[in-house]
């Protein structure tokens, strides 16, 4: 009935005391992640914040990042979202850290009053009379103060997202279309859509530099997992927002050894993982899984479409993540199941001949951009695989 299943919020109580609970527990987790990995305490986590999870869960990603910074929101008298205040430092119990956010479009539009008060919490952390080595928002404020000649109010500048009115970095499409050279477009390409700052009092500005500048800090990259349906590889707008934005970091730091995780916080304990880690789990679980693709084959043209955007969207994490983003094995599997199996090959293709082809096609391109080296027996009956395919859809021979 009409009205069932119908939720909503109060933008002034966002994030609500759950969140920033939840929030907390979060950023702490992260860090841990990452020290236990090796690596030293980070300076920046550059992190994307989408509108659809921050409203389902509270603001809870927002909370996250806020605590990254040791930050918190403040209500006013009748518990209405105010601004920001700092958490002193004896209470953070560890340095502050900078966060560089990039938002999603719908996140922009409905969340308009979290926009401001991720601004303000950055501003107040770079003015903060705090020492650098405990504060590396003050700390890299200051240095881009220096290198770039702007005011404090400009240096502390953390939260980038479109123009008004755009949405999405067409990272994506241009990975869908393979219309690119070198990883360096994707990465220009994000900065294209993505780099409008957003402040506390000033219209948004598109700042490129400062966004390049912002990003070249990065110690990692983050982002939160949606749904418990809809993985890293399902959707490719997971590839355009954080794969976007990990081209940008690698560009600005002439390396791709950053690394890049993902929160899964959709059970009762939340896990980090490496990118890596999540394509390999997700593909275990679904493309590669005969209980996930035998079901998609029984859906029949829509199934074997959906099977070759699950192809495309892993080979995007190829194409956006660090190198070794998505294993070798996951590619043998791949040409292995769908390909070079010959039943399977011609269930798919009269299921979908564009999908079929698209898979091999695919298999055969992240050959040519190196991310993937099978033997040459292999990779010749991926070759022919890829032209009888071809044929079918010309219609050379019969199908």
């Amino acid at each position: 009935p009409t009205g069932r299943n119908v939720y909503g919020f109060d933008p002034y109580r966002v994030p609500s005391a759950f969140a920033q609970l939840e929030g907390r527990a979060r950023a702490e987790q992260l860090i841990q992640r990452h020290v236990g990995d090796g690596n030293p305490f980070p300076e920046t986590v550059a992190m994307v914040l989408w509108g659809t999870d921050n409203m389902k869960s509270e603001g809870t990603p927002l909370a996250q990042a806020l605590a990254l910074m040791g930050a918190v929101p403040r209500f006013d008298a009748v518990g209405r979202l105010a601004g920001a205040r700092l958490v002193p430092l004896a209470q953070l119990g560890r340095p502050r850290v900078d966060v560089v956010v990039t938002l999603s479009g719908i996140f922009r539009d409905l969340l308009p009053l979290q926009v401001k008060l991720l601004a303000e919490a950055a501003l107040l952390a770079a003015g903060a009379d705090e020492p650098e080595a405990m504060n590396f928002v003050r700390k890299h404020a200051l240095a881009t103060m220096r290198e770039m000649g702007v005011d404090l109010e400009t240096a502390a500048l953390r939260v980038f997202s479109n123009a008004d009115g755009a949405y999405g970095s067409n990272v994506n499409l241009l990975v869908e279309t393979g219309q690119w050279q070198e990883q360096d477009e994707l990465a220009d390409q994000f900065v294209k859509r993505k780099c409008f700052a957003y402040g506390v009092k000033k219209a948004p500005v598109a700042m490129p530099d400062l966004m390049k500048r912002a990003l070249a800090t990065a110690s990692l990259s983050f982002q939160n997992i949606d749904s418990v349906e809809l993985g890293a590889t399902d959707i490719d707008q997971y590839v355009e927002s954080l794969g976007g934005m990990n081209r940008v970091i690698a560009a600005a730091k002439g390396d791709d050894s950053t690394p890049v995780y993902l929160g899964d916080h959709t059970g009762a304990a939340g896990k980090i993982r490496t990118l890596d880690e999540q394509v390999s789990l997700e593909s275990r679980t679904r493309l590669l899984n005969p209980k996930w693709y035998e079901a998609q084959l029984a859906v029949g043209y829509e199934g074997a479409r959906n099977i070759a955007g699950h192809v495309v969207t892993t080979f995007g994490w190829s194409a956006t993540g660090a190198k070794g983003a998505v294993p070798e094995w996951v590619y043998a599997e791949i040409g292995n199941v769908f390909v070079l199996d010959a039943e399977m090959r011609e269930r798919l293709a009269k299921a979908n001949p564009n999908a079929a082809s698209a898979i091999a096609n695919r298999l055969l391109e992240a050959n040519d951009r190196g991310y993937w080296q099978p033997d040459e027996q292999t990779l010749a009956a991926l070759r022919e695989a890829a032209a009888d395919l071809e044929d079918r859809l010309e219609g050379v021979v019969a199908a």
